[in-house]
């Protein structure tokens, strides 16, 4: 039999201060105590996320792309978005940002995984769903945005992902996840 772990927790947080507030983050600065040493670290409270693996008729999958400022170039991702509101469903968000960012809308949207993005200083958690029968609608853009949808076959974006080329972390989490379940036809 294993040895049982200590149940006391290791860390402790003392104090949680607030050193910026943004538009879709607020950055936080953590004094936490650890094994008896007090510790300074980062921490980004994000309210959560959706993104969509919309798949055609054909058995496409719908992808955007648009420029990342961050990564200052273009990606090719899952269409996402931030919670309207902390309290949002995310099925809810799902629903609107796959009409937003790809002009189609459906309903028929399906769960198939959750995913905390960047676990080291972040709490963001995207929910990721799948539509299908995808109905045709119209972008709903924001003044700042430039997408464009492109149509992909699932093996061609694993390639992207297997050499490299797609490294956003919600899509390859979801494009994979999609192939597992769904497999090949």
């Amino acid at each position: 039999m294993a040895e049982e772990r200590k149940q006391e927790a290791p860390v402790k947080r003392l104090e949680r201060n607030l050193k910026y507030e943004g538009n879709i983050l607020n950055v936080y600065e953590d004094v936490v105590e650890v094994n008896g040493h007090i510790a300074h670290w980062d921490f980004i409270h994000h309210d959560g996320a959706a993104a969509v693996v919309p798949v055609t008729d054909e058995g496409k999958i719908l992808v955007v792309r648009q420029y990342r400022n961050a990564l200052n170039r273009f990606t090719l991702e899952l269409p996402a978005g931030k919670l309207d509101a902390p309290d949002e469903p995310k099925i809810q968000c799902a629903y609107r940002e796959l009409e937003e960012e790809t002009g189609f809308r459906t309903e028929n949207m399906e769960y198939l995984i959750s995913v905390n993005t960047t676990v080291a200083f972040c709490n963001e958690a995207i929910d990721i769903f799948v539509a299908r029968d995808l109905i045709p609608s119209r972008q709903h853009l924001d003044e700042d945005e430039e997408i464009n949808v492109e149509a992909w076959e699932l093996k061609d974006l694993e390639e992207l992902i297997y050499s490299g080329k797609m490294t956003d972390g919600k899509t390859i989490a979801g494009i994979l996840a999609y192939g597992r379940k769904y497999g090949r036809s």
